[in-house]
């Protein structure tokens, strides 16, 4: 993947021809799209936490965003094309204390209120956002159709929110991690479910992950500067780690299932120094990150005994 910066993005992605390419995911090789996500659990309105902490993420680049809010006797999913003023100006009347947001930059399905995230299911009691990709979604969704489960975006996140639902057997934790034994690829998840409004599950495999310590709040974002004006105390997750997120507690689960004792980073930069990672300027950042850039690239297309590459989309043969 190439990283570029986000003043960039949309020209790049103009010019590009998708014609070549048997489907717009496999622009992922061509372009290093950088999502954002924020979560919050509280008890004060989670939208206007949502937009602002979206509104910090904007650099990363984005051509969507949409969020959802759990508000009691009824819950909020709304969604927009453009930039976070756009989502802000459909706000109105949207309150409850637990929510989830995102910006979205296509890969899988072009720009839509429809592809944007979060995605829920047909019943409403799941909704997930997501960074990533999703490599197997295909057989998924083809499964979860045969089952009678209709899908409204192009996306494969989409298929996270009917799985859940699919496999829903009143234990929310239980159901996701029979959910993630059944997807691969690389992803940064939130997931909330309607059962338990007062919670959101969370967890990462290569994408970053941070939770916020707050004092009868906590936060879930995809990097510090959306959450560093709410608390500067945080857990950064590691891979393959399931966070149970409250508004007064945070515990911390490992692939297995045993608990984590996360030691707590402070984050002691000002927020403008927070926005780069700690780093002096943006270009340093980016070239930092270059190397996982590239690991997160062909580490997709290479065998676990690291001998062969794969491109199952490109429907090789031996001959």
């Amino acid at each position: 993947r190439v990283l570029f910066r986000s003043v960039f993005a949309d020209s790049i992605k103009e010019k590009l021809d998708y014609t070549n390419f048997k489907e717009k995911s496999q622009l992922v090789c061509v372009v290093y799209t950088m999502c954002g996500i924020v979560g919050v659990v509280g008890n004060t309105n989670a939208t206007d936490i949502l937009i602002q902490g979206l509104e910090k993420l904007e650099y990363r680049g984005y051509d969507s965003a949409g969020l959802f809010v759990l508000g009691g006797a009824e819950n909020h999913l709304v969604k927009a094309v453009g930039r976070i003023a756009e989502l802000s100006a459909k706000t109105a009347g949207v309150e409850g204390t637990t929510g989830i947001g995102h910006t979205r930059w296509a890969t899988h399905g072009r720009p839509s209120d429809m592809n944007a995230h979060p995605h829920s299911s047909e019943d409403g009691k799941f909704a997930v956002v997501h960074n990533g990709i999703i490599e197997n979604y295909m057989p998924l969704k083809e499964e979860l159709i045969e089952k009678g489960y209709h899908f409204k975006s192009e996306t494969d996140t989409e298929v996270v929110a009917h799985l859940l639902a699919d496999m829903y057997d009143g234990d929310f934790v239980g159901t996701v991690r029979r959910m993630l034994a059944r997807v691969d690829g690389a992803y940064a998840l939130e997931i909330i479910c309607a059962d338990e409004p007062d919670k959101i599950i969370c967890t990462k495999k290569e994408n970053p992950l941070v939770i916020g310590l707050g004092k009868g709040e906590n936060f879930v974002a995809s990097d510090i500067p959306a959450i560093i004006n709410y608390t500067r105390d945080t857990y950064i997750l590691s891979d393959g780690e399931l966070a149970i997120v409250t508004r007064d507690n945070v515990s911390v689960f490992d692939r297995e299932g045993n608990p984590v004792d996360k030691e707590v980073f402070h984050v002691s930069w000002n927020a403008e120094a927070a926005e780069k990672g700690g780093y002096e300027h943006f270009m340093l950042k980016e070239i930092h990150d270059q190397p996982k850039a590239v690991r997160d690239t062909f580490g997709t297309h290479i065998s676990e005994d690291g001998k062969t590459a794969i491109f199952d989309e490109l429907n090789w043969t031996a001959d």
